[in-house]
């Protein structure tokens, strides 16, 4: 087991390393550089270049990016133009209500996913087991962007039972409960419409280990022993079904990663997706080249706690 973390460990390190280089090159590439936007068009030309040489503009790729990576060490992700504050302290303002509706969003989803998976599964085949799996098909089929809209046209506009955009009420305390109740009802709808298509993947998958489990030998083997259909399905058939189920949390956050840029943009709730959107269109190039590279990670890493969890739950697929 622990040389499979190690190795697994080992594995990520260059991962994140290229990851960071590809992301600096292309940040090169891009119109403008740290300088665009900071100083006054009239300001003389030669006053530019004097700008430019103090602040390492002009130097070779690999000095920019040791210099950069420097900076990432120690937290300094660069300034925002737009916003004319520290990258670093604009994306800790907007990461909590990302990783809130991030939260939200997996309860939501393993909450609708493993009562429809294991419905689907015992019953498969039935009236009730076609209307389950028929929702997975319209969900896969559904874009998360237009899914978000429709949820917050009708609940949002039509039925006002939650707010329509922001993260918090106007006039809310910080830390208060007023304060965290709003919070809650800012995220629900959101959290909700990305879980109910995100759901879908988990409910098939979970149907299909049920499937697949009924027919294995111990199962038969029980059955014949006399042991009741319902210690049957609690104690061999749910509990083997749902092991696999641990290793999606990690594909689960990648998912999330994608789906909260365009969900906060529907919702106009104000976390790092969000941002970054708001950063493309007002060429904000640190500010996106920080959230990539934050993206980039949190994917790579999401990937591996899925392998860590799969290696716990079956043995198997360890490297030897």
């Amino acid at each position: 087991m622990w040389k499979f973390i190690v190795r697994r460990l080992l594995i990520t390190f260059p991962q994140i390393v290229l990851l960071s280089i590809l992301i600096f090159l292309m940040s090169q590439f891009m119109p403008g550089d740290a300088l665009t936007g900071m100083l006054d068009p009239n300001v003389d030309q030669s006053t530019i270049q004097e700008q430019r040489e103090r602040m390492g503009l002009n130097d070779p790729w690999h000095i920019k990016y040791a210099n950069w990576v420097s900076g990432l060490v120690q937290g300094d992700l660069g300034q925002s133009f737009r916003f004319k504050m520290d990258v670093s302290e604009l994306i800790s303002q907007r990461m909590e209500n990302t990783l809130l509706l991030g939260i939200v969003t997996l309860i939501f989803t393993y909450l609708i996913a493993i009562p429809l998976g294991i419905t689907s599964g015992r019953y498969n085949d039935t009236l009730l087991d076609q209307a389950i799996t028929g929702y997975t098909y319209v969900g896969f089929a559904t874009p998360l962007f237009i899914f978000g809209l429709v949820m917050l046209f009708i609940f949002g506009y039509q039925l006002g039972w939650f707010p329509t955009s922001g993260s918090v009420g106007p006039g809310m305390v910080p830390g208060t409960l007023d304060y965290w109740i709003s919070k809650l009802k800012h995220v629900m709808l959101p959290a909700l419409s990305m879980a109910l298509i995100q759901t879908v993947s988990t409910v098939q998958y979970l149907r299909s280990e049920i499937v697949d489990t009924k027919q294995k030998d111990f199962i038969i083997t029980a059955r014949a022993k006399g042991a009741s259909e319902s210690r049957v399905y609690n104690r061999h058939i749910f509990r083997n079904s749902l092991l696999p189920i641990a290793a999606f949390i990690g594909w689960e956050i990648t998912t999330l990663i994608v789906g909260t840029v365009f969900i906060e943009q529907i919702f106009g709730y104000p976390g790092m997706g969000l941002l970054f959107l708001e950063s493309i269109n007002m060429r904000d190039y640190s500010v996106v080249t920080a959230l990539v590279l934050l993206f980039g990670i949190a994917q790579i890493l999401g990937t591996l706690l899925s392998d860590i969890i799969l290696s716990i739950v079956d043995p198997r697929i360890r490297i030897k």
